[in-house]
């Protein structure tokens, strides 16, 4: 059987107050207890309090908040901090008052993050300008340390120009404004730009209250497009217009200004509001005209590029600056209406004469074909008056044709002087544009430049031989083409028409002559200067003994009234191709005539 253990319970009077404190009394004791527990700092678990390097060793940092046990913190906590030396004071978040090992627990790192979202929150409220160390680039600005936050700093917003190269800010201390937080996801945007734009609004300011047309000021190239170049004045922009960055010509601002050139610039104009400022770079040099020499006088040859194309002539730069409009009109002695395209192309380096020179409106105009002989200077011995040549057919007029007999030569053969026989409406009746045909001169006016051309006159007039055949009185036969005004018009031999009048339509029967029969008519009246025949077939039964004695083309003499009808089945129309079977006709006539 165990033997059952007896468990001393202890006097229960003893007075366990009264143990240790042999000499105090009870109220000296409570005065000292509550002394000491006043040199304990009252802490509350998850919040920021202040605390005091008391240690420092290779991984910890030993820090006293006034608590009944230290904290203890991982160094690398105060990387950013490397010159932390005991006696500094650090601000701690309490994690909680005793772990298991009855050990305070806290957390420099977190405290930091509390007391950072603090101060961030607090300057955007109140705009505080701040500092951030600029750690990395990141994918459309960069990365900032501020307070121990990564904040984002957009590249908008690094500056008020244009930033290339984010490179240039990583690992540079930079003041920023805080803009923008997003307490859901605990994201920061802060600006660096804010800043600038503040001193700048006051520079803008300053530089509008004081702008005045003409003055000369210094400014930056901020950006460059294809109409100009905007600079910037110090917070204020303007633009220099292509048209005022140089007295030359100008294919792009390109050519003369870089991004980020310093340079001067006079104030050309700006609006009421002062907010568009025009601005000129050229007007601080010399106009190149004023420098252009003084001997340059009309009639000199210069020499040029051409600079601008346009359809009525062409723009030489004959020096910087200076540029002279050749007319499509002096390129060419010719007379056909071209454009400059055709004789010239931007970029050609051409030779030209002065022909006009006004140095106070500065306009010069200048002729290349000058410097080519002029064709109408001996016009008379190339061309003299009954001369025959060749000639292009160019163009039509209603009165006639013009032709050309060498470049820069034209002529206008008058619609009257291309037929003797026929009668043309239209000169594209008789000839076609581009046709070669055989002229021969019949005026020159040499100070107008006009050349008076006939072509009919290359042949004999056959209306002189016409004279012999178609006097008054004469009979023929003819044929009925066609009733104009109840008139007929009636086809002779040799392509001859003469006019029937109506009432001497009437056959012997009584009913008029239609289209295309074919009758004897007989001439009633002859007109060679008008080139006019009449005739009448009416008289061939009403006249009876009457006859006119005027020689006839139908009697046995000479043969000619055999010769007519001869012709008559096969010419009604004909062309001047038989004028030599009408002048052997003549001779013929005239011979017989004089037996």
């Amino acid at each position: 059987m165990a033997d059952n253990k007896v468990v001393d319970q202890g006097n229960p009077d003893f007075d366990w107050e009264a143990l240790g404190n042999e000499g105090y009394s009870k109220a000296e004791h409570a005065e000292y207890a509550e002394t000491y527990e006043n040199t304990l700092t009252s802490i509350t678990e998850k919040e920021v309090i202040t605390g005091t390097v008391v240690s420092l060793t290779k991984k910890e940092v030993v820090v006293n908040i006034g608590y009944k046990s230290e904290g203890v913190i991982p160094i690398n906590e105060f990387r950013y901090n490397p010159d932390l030396a005991v006696g500094d004071e650090v601000v701690v978040y309490v994690e909680t008052q005793e772990d298991k090992n009855g050990q305070l627990v806290v957390s420099h790192k977190t405290a930091r993050m509390h007391d950072a979202w603090d101060k961030v929150n607090e300057a955007l409220k109140t705009g505080e300008v701040i500092t951030g160390h600029v750690k990395c680039r990141t994918k459309g600005g960069l990365i900032v340390d501020v307070f121990g936050i990564e904040a984002f700093l957009p590249g908008s917003q690094i500056d008020v120009k244009p930033i290339r190269d984010y490179d240039m800010y990583v690992g540079k201390d930079m003041e920023f404004r805080v803009v923008k937080i997003n307490q859901e996801f605990k994201n920061v945007v802060v600006s660096h730009k804010a800043l600038i734009e503040a001193e700048l609004e006051e520079q803008k300011k300053q530089i509008i209250s004081g702008l005045e047309k003409g003055q000369v000021l210094e400014g930056t190239v901020k950006n460059i497009t294809s109409y100009g170049v905007f600079i910037d004045l110090g917070g204020v922009d303007g633009l220099i217009h292509i048209t005022d960055l140089s007295w030359g010509r100008v294919n792009h601002p390109e050519e003369i200004v870089e991004l980020d050139q310093k340079l001067n610039v006079v104030i050309l104009d700006f609006d009421d509001d002062k907010k568009r400022i025009a601005l000129g770079l050229k007007q601080l040099q010399s106009h190149p005209w004023d420098s252009l020499d003084e001997n340059l006088n009309v009639g000199d040859k210069v020499k040029g590029k051409v600079v601008v194309l346009a359809d009525y002539g062409a723009f030489v730069e004959i020096a910087p600056g200076v540029e002279g409009l050749i007319h499509v009109s002096e390129m060419s002695w010719s007379q056909h209406l071209r454009t400059a395209q055709d004789f010239l192309n931007v970029g050609d380096e051409v030779e030209a004469v002065i022909l006009t020179l006004d140095r106070e409106e500065r306009k010069m105009s200048l002729g290349i074909k000058q410097l080519m002989p002029d064709p109408w200077e001996d016009i008379e011995k190339r061309y003299p008056v009954e001369s025959k040549h060749k000639a292009k057919v160019r163009n039509f007029t209603n009165f006639g044709v013009f032709v050309e007999l060498e470049e820069g030569v034209d002529g206008l053969i008058h619609i009257s002087d291309l037929s003797w026989q026929k009668k043309i409406k239209h000169p594209s009746e008789f000839c076609k544009v581009g046709d070669e045909m055989e002229v021969v001169v019949l005026e020159i006016d040499k100070e107008n430049r006009r050349i008076s051309l006939g072509h009919k006159q290359l042949e004999e007039n056959p209306w002189d031989v016409f004279e012999t055949i178609f006097g008054e009185g004469s009979e023929h036969q003819g044929t009925v083409i066609e009733m104009k005004d109840k008139s007929g018009i009636v086809s002779l031999p040799y392509g001859v028409e003469a006019i029937c009048p109506a009432k001497h339509m009437r056959k012997e029967d009584g009913s008029n002559a239609k289209v295309d029969e074919q009758l004897t008519f007989k001439v009633i009246e002859f007109n060679k200067d008008a080139k006019k025949i009449v005739v009448s077939h009416l008289r061939m039964f009403e006249e009876g003994e009457d006859k006119p004695t005027t020689k006839k083309s139908s009697g046995k003499k000479g043969g000619s009234s055999k010769a007519v009808k001869d012709v008559n089945k096969n010419a009604e129309k004909s062309t001047l191709g038989d004028l030599d079977a009408l002048a052997a006709l003549k001779d013929k006539m005239d011979g017989k005539d004089g037996e």
